[in-house]
Order: structure tokens, then C-alpha cells, then sequence
């Protein structure tokens, strides 16, 4: 029987010299604690940022208890630490270890990484390399961890590829029961790291980056992805969960000892959305739409705040707006809980009156402020987004937001889309303005004053989208956008923030990276980059003196147009929407079209519902294909 290691006597000697001890002692309420040596296989969760932005994650949440639930297995979480945190365990040798245990990560048999924002990739790699775990897939032996990821940014998970063992794509809650039946299996067995791989390589959904084989062109773009074994599949297709309802959902999660980034019960109400943004890539990769229904909506909520004792049930999803029976399980799950002091929230609500309503439903005590996304300031370029949304959408839900007894607005813009001009950017100021003289046509002269702000974020492309192919705008002239913008918001009393254009521009490189970008990720966590998403701690020097040092062109990833014929570094890796529909929802977007929502309109033939997209093409019908 292995010797398994306790480090909480040395951490407890240190833990008060840094800053938010809790975000490393565990055993918080409803934390999971099995005895290692009575089960088959353990796996360590780990999240790429700190404690208080990990715990928000309900996809965390999920795989803890899927994984918990089972009697032969165990999950534990591990968040980044934060620099203070960091410097000691290095000075103290301390490696990274698990809350629940504080076990080492290097003696778990899986580390399973989130990949969410693709500024956490330099984490990853220090998280492993304080754990003692190899960096690369190809040093680890079968004494190392399985290091596995999953999450949006595993649609295009090149940049990392060379670090990884696994990349689970789409949705976890099934596959994960087969990851851990292939590592309890093969450690039964004797199985090397190899033949490990190669089986994990025939489940459904699951991609091992170093069975498949990358050659480039002259001019540096794709020639091919081929894979190295007969027995690999040549396209990895993403796994989805067809019915919501028989799901095992978290309903006692752990409750959180700090306060955290979303500090209240969570409801999953329904996944996928079918709006079509052509800058979504959320939009994409978690198709088609399935719902939970009302009455297990309503339960779950009931069991959450009775395991918990949160004040605040959230019911989320990409567009909870969108959720078909929204208005009546809002109305049910108040009659419910509002006598006993516990609220709702609705984190995403459409830019329409309807949804001022619901918010007025949930915030009649307490007016919070709300935050609309027209996403851009003219028709025009809403229409090459398709962003389905016009201007007297905007202004009626405002205004309605004003009668109810609002006065903050927020309103939410990119800047750097497809054919945008300067005049579109004066459009967002113009705008602005309208939501202000709405104010004063709605309350006159009386309450507080309106409170209207503009946060505008540097467009990304990404994979997986109809904009994958469009080259981001040079960093120069993203800062000079952003210039036209404050110069044209004439009323002081608008609230003008942009975030930094050079984090879009690496968050661009790494989005739209190859397998060569790894070198870059790798050299710039050795020149000190922690924590890249956070202002204080991104350090964009060192970016560019990585990319010089391993001879990355960031250009050729973050600005250069694809072809249309290009193989692109995602292009072995289905999100299920076809790259065929996202190309001509490119050439739409260039020529101004719209394509409708097919939940209330026609099959738009995406590809991910392809048995009724086909029916409905042949037989020319109207039918809705999500």
C-alpha cells in the first residue's frame, strides 16, 4: 500500500504570513473526504486562478460531484495559488497540493485542468511545475499523473498541446465516468503510458494531442493533421448531453469559507443558444439548446438552499431570458422562497423590455443596476454581427428599466469587429446619449441622476466562429479606436471603460494559435508571467520578448486573414457545427444578412442537428432545428 503524504502540518506552520489563508486550508461545509487507500482512482480538479474565481464555477461543481458520487473514486480541487502563496512554497518546498487532503498533486492519478480564458495558460504551466509534475506530455512516465483538460478553450487546445495528455471536448459529465474507468482499468492491468493513451484516444470526445501529426507549408500555414496510429480517429467530435433532467445535479456544494466571485446557489436552467453571434464562440460550442424542466428546476433550487443556506438562488445559462418557461418558474420558485428571504438573479437577460420585466420580478427590493450588450452602436454593424437587437429595443428596455425605478445602466460594446468604422464607434457614443435623454423623458427632473456607462472590450476572433478567419485590427489601431470613442462621448456624465487592447491581442494569438505557439506560453511563464488576466499582473513585455525568443510571429496568429481553403489548427476538432455553415455566415456577416434564430425560425443546416437539417433542406421546410 503506497505511503501517502499529509502537508497540512508544514502548510499550517506558514499559512498566516499570506494574504487569505482560507484559500488554501479546505474542509469547508460539504467538502468531500474519502480515505485514499479505499478507492480505485483519485483526480485532483484543479482551476488555473485563485480560490475565489475557481469556487464560482459550476462546471468545478459538476465534476466534483460526478466524480464523488462514485464509491471507487475521488476528486479534490486545487486552485493557483496567489504570488505570496507561491513565493513560499518555493522557498519552503512546499509542492502544490490538494484542499481536501492536502495531498501533493504529483501522487494523484489525474490532474484535470479548466481551461476557461485563455490567460490562465502560463498558470497551468506553473501550477504543474510547483506540483513537481513534468511540463511535457512526452517526459511523464506512468509514476506521473494523467493531465487531462477540458472546457471552451479545449476546442482549440494547440498552444498547450505539447503539455497535455488528454483534452476532454464538450460537455464532461459522461465521459469523465470512462476517463476513470480507462485509469482504474489500466493501473489494474499494468498498462504503460502509451497504451493508456492510445485507448483513451478511441472514447468519443477525447483528444490526445501527441497522436496526431502537424506539417506546415513554406509560408508557415497548415498542411496537414494526420494521426500516427490506424486506431485514432481522424476528427475528434464533442461530446454532448442529451436530457438535463437525468443528470445527478450538484445540489450540496461546497460552501465557500471567503467570499467568492458568485457567492449563491446556482440552477442551470438550460444549455446551448441558438441566437447565432457570429463573434459567440459560446454560441458554437455548446449547441443545440436542451432545457431542464420547470419542475426539476424548481427542486433543485429547493435542495440547494436547504444543503447550503444561500440567500440567492441564480438560475443560469448563456441567455436565461431565453429559457421557455422563464416567467413562470420565476414566479413559482418566489411563491417558494421569497418569505424566507432568499432571491433570484438572472445573470443574462436579453436587450428587451420582457426582460426589465423579469429583472423587476427579482429585484423589487433591492435595483441593482442592469447591464444590456447592443454590442455595437450601429444597425449596420449589428447586422453583420447578428446581433438581432435595434436601436428601439434598446432605448424601450431602458426606458421601461427607468419607469420601474432604475437609474445605473450599463451598456456593453466591442470595438474592432468585422467592417467597423469610425462612424460605428460614434454610434456607441450617440447611443449612450439616447439612454440618457430616455432618462430625462421618462423622470424629468426627479430622483437621483441616471447613471450610464459604456464598457467596450477589444474584439477577439476565435475558433469555432464565423470570425475565426478575420485577422484581429493591429494593437495601434485598436488604441486608436479607442481614441475616437472618448473623443466623441460628449456628456460628462457617461461612464467610458475599455479594457487593455494588448491582453486582447494575446488573448488573440493564443485563440487562433498552432502547436507552435506552446514555445511562446512556455517562455513567457519562465520570464515571470503569472496571472496574465489580471491588470496588475499582466506583463506584456515579456509576451513580446517570448515570442522573439522562440521565433513566434504573434502577427501571423492574432492579425493574418485565413483563407478559406486554409486548414485551420482546430480543424481535426468538431464543435459540431460545420465549418461549411460558419463560412458562409462569414460571407453574410461581409455582406450585411441576417440569419435567424432556428429555435423560432427555419433550420439554418448548422450541422449539429444533421438528420433534421438534412429533411428540412430537402423537403424546403420551416422547420426549427434546436
Amino acid at each position: 500500500m503506497p505511503v501517502l503524504t499529509n502537508l497540512m502540518p508544514t502548510i499550517g506552520q506558514h499559512l498566516l504570513k499570506v494574504e487569505k489563508p482560507a484559500r488554501y486550508l479546505g474542509n469547508e461545509w460539504n467538502s468531500v473526504h474519502k480515505d485514499h487507500h479505499r478507492v480505485a482512482v483519485t483526480m485532483a480538479l484543479a482551476f488555473p486562478d485563485v480560490y475565489e474565481v475557481g469556487m464560482s464555477h459550476l462546471g468545478t461543481k459538476i465534476l466534483y460531484h460526478e466524480t464523488n458520487r462514485r464509491d471507487d473514486a475521488v476528486a479534490e480541487r486545487v486552485f493557483a495559488p496567489w504570488l505570496d502563496m507561491e513565493q513560499l512554497m518555493r522557498r519552503e518546498a512546499i509542492p502544490l497540493f490538494a484542499l481536501e487532503s492536502h495531498r501533493p498533486l504529483r501522487e494523484f492519478d489525474i490532474v484535470g485542468f479548466t481551461l476557461q480564458y485563455e490567460l490562465t495558460y502560463t498558470n497551468i504551466l506553473n501550477m504543474l511545475d510547483l506540483a513537481g509534475i513534468p511540463l511535457h506530455q512526452a517526459e511523464r512516465t506512468t509514476a506521473d499523473p494523467l493531465v487531462i483538460a477540458g472546457g471552451p478553450c479545449a476546442f482549440n487546445p494547440e498552444p498547450l498541446a505539447p503539455f497535455l495528455d488528454l483534452v476532454a471536448m464538450g460537455e464532461g459529465e459522461e465521459v469523465l465516468h470512462q476517463i476513470l474507468d480507462l485509469v482504474i482499468q489500466g493501473k489494474r492491468e499494468g498498462w504503460d503510458r502509451p497504451e493508456l493513451l492510445l485507448r483513451a484516444a478511441r472514447i468519443p470526445g477525447i483528444y490526445v494531442p501527441s497522436l496526431y501529426r502537424i506539417t506546415y507549408h513554406e509560408d508557415g500555414t497548415i498542411a496537414g493533421i494526420t494521426p500516427t496510429h490506424p486506431a485514432v480517429p481522424p476528427r475528434v467530435h464533442k461530446r454532448v448531453v442529451e436530457d438535463l433532467d437525468q443528470l445527478d445535479y450538484p445540489t450540496a456544494p461546497i460552501v465557500s469559507f471567503l467570499d467568492i466571485v458568485h457567492d449563491r446557489a446556482m440552477v442551470e436552467v438550460f444549455r446551448g443558444c441558438t441566437r447565432g453571434c457570429r463573434f459567440c464562440q459560446a454560441g458554437t460550442i455548446y449547441r443545440p439548446v436542451r432545457e431542464r424542466s420547470p419542475g426539476e428546476v424548481q427542486r433543485l433550487a429547493r435542495e440547494l438552499v436547504e444543503r447550503t443556506g444561500h440567500d440567492e438562488i441564480s438560475l443560469t445559462s448563456l441567455a436565461t431570458g431565453d429559457y421557455s418557461a422563464v416567467e413562470k418558474t420565476i414566479r413559482q420558485l418566489l411563491g417558494e422562497h421569497a418569505g424566507s428571504g432568499v432571491g433570484i438573479s438572472l445573470p443574462s437577460l436579453r436587450v428587451d423590455a420582457f426582460s426589465v420585466d423579469l429583472a423587476g420580478l427579482v429585484q423589487e427590493v433591492r435595483k441593482t443596476g442592469l447591464t444590456f450588450a447592443p454590442e455595437a452602436g450601429t444597425q449596420r454593424l449589428r447586422d453583420v454581427i447578428n446581433k438581432q437587437v435595434t436601436e428601439e429595443d434598446l432605448l424601450n428596455a431602458v426606458g421601461a428599466a427607468f419607469e420601474k425605478g432604475w437609474d445605473a445602466v450599463k451598456l456593453y460594446f466591442m470595438l474592432g469587429l468585422p467592417t467597423e468604422t469610425d462612424e460605428d464607434l460614434r454610434g456607441i457614443a450617440r447611443l449612450a446619449g439616447q439612454v440618457m435623454a430616455k432618462h430625462r423623458a421618462v423622470k424629468g427632473m426627479r430622483g437621483r441622476p441616471p447613471r450610464v456607462t459604456i464598457s467596450v472590450a477589444a474584439f477577439v476572433p476565435k475558433a469555432h466562429t464565423p470570425f475565426q478567419w478575420f485577422g484581429q485590427l493591429p494593437l495601434e489601431e485598436l488604441r486608436r479606436k479607442q481614441q475616437v470613442l472618448g473623443e466623441a462621448i460628449s456628456d460628462r456624465r457617461i461612464k467610458y471603460n475599455y479594457h487593455d487592447a494588448r491582453t486582447s491581442y494575446i488573448e488573440a494569438v493564443l485563440a487562433r494559435g498552432d502547436r507552435r505557439v506552446a514555445a511562446a506560453v512556455e517562455r513567457a511563464w519562465e520570464l515571470g508571467n503569472r496571472f496574465d488576466g489580471w491588470t496588475e499582473q499582466f506583463r506584456f513585455d515579456n509576451w513580446l520578448q517570448a515570442f522573439t525568443d522562440t521565433g513566434v510571429d504573434p502577427a501571423f496568429y492574432a492579425g493574418r486573414e485565413r483563407r478559406p481553403e486554409e486548414i485551420l489548427p482546430w480543424d481535426h476538432l468538431s464543435a459540431g457545427v460545420e465549418k461549411d455553415f460558419l463560412w458562409r455566415e462569414y460571407q453574410q456577416a461581409l455582406a450585411g444578412g441576417q440569419t435567424v434564430d432556428c429555435r423560432w425560425g427555419a433550420c439554418t443546416a448548422c450541422g449539429v442537428c444533421p438528420a433534421l437539417a438534412v429533411e428540412v433542406l430537402l423537403k424546403g421546410g420551416e422547420k426549427g432545428a434546436d
